[in-house]
């Protein structure tokens, strides 16, 4: 089982996003981070909705065949769980998400805490300041390590 957190850092002043997400696997091992950067989000709301379809690709360009999608949001999660047609402001991109589910044998969405999800939100958080988007495999970037103090 691959586990991958997600989350979302939010510039309000110039319609901006970032997406960071984190990727485990069962004995703890990182097997990849990756920062997205989104223009002409209109709220916080979308941003979340982005990082976990972000979350989704990620298993998928992994490869893997059973994943646990975790985030901090329990409104994109609950609509992430659930089958039924989403008319929200997010819609299309729970669609979205909904179409990549059959990309996995088992996939799960898991509420967390803010507290358990600090590795995605400082990726994310970092990606935002410094408008980056990057992909890594088996590590995080300097700036991440740092910020986290102990990845």
């Amino acid at each position: 089982m691959t586990i991958v957190h997600f989350d979302a850092a939010f510039d309000r002043q110039d319609f901006r996003s970032a997406s960071g997400l984190i990727a485990w696997n069962e004995e703890g091992e990182m097997l990849a981070t990756q920062a997205v950067t989104h223009s002409n989000i209109a709220n916080p709301f979308i941003a979340e909705a982005y990082a976990g379809l972000k979350a989704i690709k990620l298993g998928i360009r992994l490869g893997v065949n059973k994943i646990e999608v975790m985030g901090d949001s329990k409104t994109v999660i609950k609509k992430c769980q659930s089958t039924n047609i989403d008319k929200s402001v997010i819609g299309a991109i729970i669609r979205d998400i909904q179409i990549h589910r059959n990309s996995f044998q088992e996939i799960e969405f898991i509420f967390i805490p803010k507290a358990k999800n600090i590795y995605a939100h400082t990726i994310a958080k970092e990606a935002l300041r410094r408008r980056e988007c990057f992909y890594l495999e088996k590590g995080a970037p300097e700036m991440v390590r740092r910020a986290v103090g102990n990845l």
